[in-house]
Formats: C-alpha cells, structure tokens, sequence
C-alpha cells in the first residue's frame, strides 16, 4: 500500500507519467470498437423487457423440488405458446413471468401450473399488470434520462466550460450504450431496477469525470501566459494527477455490487438483486473508463483547436526549440528546461551564497597589508 501511495504521489507531482492524451486515438479506437458490438447487440438480441414494460403476469411458489427448466416448459404449454422466464429462488421456490398475458388467461394458467407442480392453487402467488401501465413507466424513465442529461450539461457548461459539458455528455451517453448492449447480449430482464442501476452509475460516472475536469481547470489557470506546458500536456498531468484515486474509488465501488451480482444474485437468486447490480457492475467500470480514457482527451481535442491553445503550443514548441538549439551550441544541459521564475530566484540565491562563501575561505597570502591594522601600505 505504501509503494502505491508513492506512486500515486510521484503522478501527482507530475514525475512520473502515462501519456494518455497522446494516445487517445487508441483510446478512441477501442471505444468505437465496444460501442459497435453493444449495439450490435442490442440490434440482434433485444433487451429482455420486463412485466413492468411489457405487461404480463408473475406467479410465485413456494418450495418446490421442479427445476427451472422444468417449470418454464410447464408454464409455455399452460400459457399455450406465451413466452415464460423461470427464476429459482433462494427459498427454493420458483418465480415464473409470463409476457402478454392478461386478466382472463391468468386464472386458467394458474391452475393449469398448480396441477402440473403438484400444489395447492392457492399457493401461486399471482401479480398481473396491464401494458398501458408498463408503457407509462418506460416514458417516464426516459423523460427522466431526458431532463437528467439537460441538467448535467447545463451545469457543467457554468461550473467549468462548453467543451467540458459536451465531453461529459459523451462518455454518459457511451457509459449508457455499453450497458444496455451487455444487457442485451447477457440477456438480463429489464426492470424498474434496472433504470434505478443505470441512473446511479451515471451520477458516479458524472462524478468520476468533475473530478478530473476540477483539477484540469485548476492547473489551466493562466495557461497562456506561461510557455512551459501545452493545453494536452497540462490536461495529461491533470488525468495522471488524479489516476491512483479514480482507481482506488472505483475497486472500493465495484467490490460491493460484484457481491450483490455473483453472491446475492447468483447463489441466493435474488432478481432485484441482479437487475440492479449488473447495471452497476458494468456501469462504474465503464465510467472509470470513459472518465480517464474518453472525457478528458475529447476536452483536450476541443481545447488544442483553439487558436489562442495553437498559439501557446507553437510558443511553446519554439522555446523548446531555441533552448535545445543551445544546449548543443556549448551551453549547460540544464539550459533545454524551461525554468520557472521560482526556480531562477533559488538558483540566484544559492549562487550569491556560494560566492560569499568563497570569498570568506580566500588565501591568507593574498590579504594585503597583514599585521597591520589600518591594512595599508608603508
């Protein structure tokens, strides 16, 4: 822990490095690449829409010995063709879901499922809901999404800049697509759950992205009256800066939803449980990413087209230019570092205190006038 503490102070300090920003077409690159194959995937597959969205009827049994996959041929052949999602639960009950079934076809499949699972009727716990209903819940979810992503960019755009807002609203919307796409080639059912998932890791993945975009802006004050660094540069420093932290916030996030995705939803059998975390799951790792591998470097890309950002780099390029002109010319090797004022000031002072030294430790032989007081000559 203390070798990564050190590390992270080194980044911090700018002595160490990664050059994120140099490599962002890569970045780029592998993004475009994830983005495709969601969609593909959510092309080919489609998303697996809950009751809630889709209208349907949910039947809960107690402890039964039938198999999930038993069950679910039992329910197809009693709901004469509908499609059926089985789910064992962890009191070794079973939660059979059955799309677009409604009020009339819910009592005979009921019946037909008590008889076939060897249980009394009135154990089938029995939930319907209508699809108008299920319609009404998915546009709010989107009206939600909708005034979410309005507030974020107008916020943004005041706290720090226009550039900054549209880089954030990009790696939401790319956070966004990749989930959805695994969901949909994963196959998971979307529930109310799963929007509450998908907003949370949008706050987090907004949050991981204002963190870095706060240190940007802090290290960007009076860029161009300095001639040391580039706007990349400085944005690459920002991103290295806060790097060992969105690692640390991110590992400590992910740690508890894997428990709630592989523990709670995988051996418990809780659905809640995993509609929520796997939109988590899959969510803070991607807005880690965007927020360090997309966000900052599209900032710098808007920023560098500037011309006043041009100008600083061409000066900047220049100077380093001239300074390294020198150095071959004869000069001292210290002289292709481009040196801040505070740093001439130190080297002024310990050069004034290393000549009143060396005027203090002078021969006695070459102290005219010895041995006498007024130090005059005779």
């Amino acid at each position: 822990m203390s070798k990564l503490g050190n590390i992270g102070a080194r980044l911090y300090r700018g002595e160490v490095g990664y050059d994120f920003i140099g490599k962002r077409k890569i970045w780029y690159g592998i993004s475009i690449l994830i983005t495709i194959t969601a969609i593909v995937g959510l092309a080919v597959r489609g998303l697996n829409m809950g009751i809630e969205f889709s209208g349907g009827a949910v039947f809960t049994t107690e402890r039964t010995s039938v198999s999930a996959s038993q069950a679910q041929h039992m329910a197809e052949s009693a709901a004469e063709g509908h499609q059926a999602t089985v789910q064992k639960l962890g009191n070794g009950g079973l939660r059979i879901q059955i799309s677009d079934l409604d009020t009339k076809q819910a009592l005979p499949v009921q019946e037909e499922l008590a008889k076939d699972l060897k249980i009394p009727a009135k154990e089938i716990n029995t939930q319907l809901v209508g699809p108008s209903w299920g319609e009404e819940i998915a546009n709010k979810a989107w009206l939600g999404l909708a005034i979410f992503m309005v507030l974020v960019v107008i916020y943004l755009a005041i706290a720090f800049e226009w550039r900054m807002a549209l880089a954030a609203l990009i790696a939401l919307i790319h956070d966004l697509t990749i989930t959805v796409g695994v969901y949909a080639l994963v196959g998971f059912e979307v529930t109310p759950g799963t929007v509450i998932g998908l907003l949370t890791i949008l706050g987090y993945s907004l949050y991981d992205t204002v963190v870095v975009f706060d240190s940007l802006k802090e290290s960007a004050k009076g860029i161009t009256k300095q001639t040391r660094y580039t706007f990349g540069e400085i944005a690459n420093r920002s991103i290295n800066g806060t790097l060992v932290r969105s690692i640390n916030t991110t590992i400590v996030a992910l740690l508890p939803v894997a428990g709630l995705l592989f523990v709670g939803g995988g051996f418990l059998g809780a659905g809640m449980l995993n509609d929520i975390s796997l939109a988590l799951f899959v969510g803070l790792a991607a807005g880690a990413y965007s927020s360090i591998f997309i966000a900052t470097p599209l900032v710098a890309d808007l920023k560098m087209s500037d011309p006043q950002m041009k100008a600083l780099s061409k000066r900047v390029h220049a100077k380093r230019a001239a300074a390294a002109a020198k150095g071959e010319s004869g000069e001292p090797a210290d002289a292709v570092e481009p040196r801040s004022a505070d740093e001439d000031d130190d080297e002024d002072t310990a050069t004034a205190a290393s000549g009143a030294t060396a005027s203090r430790t002078q021969p006695a032989s070459r102290a005219r006038g010895r041995g006498r007081p007024s130090g005059k000559r005779r």
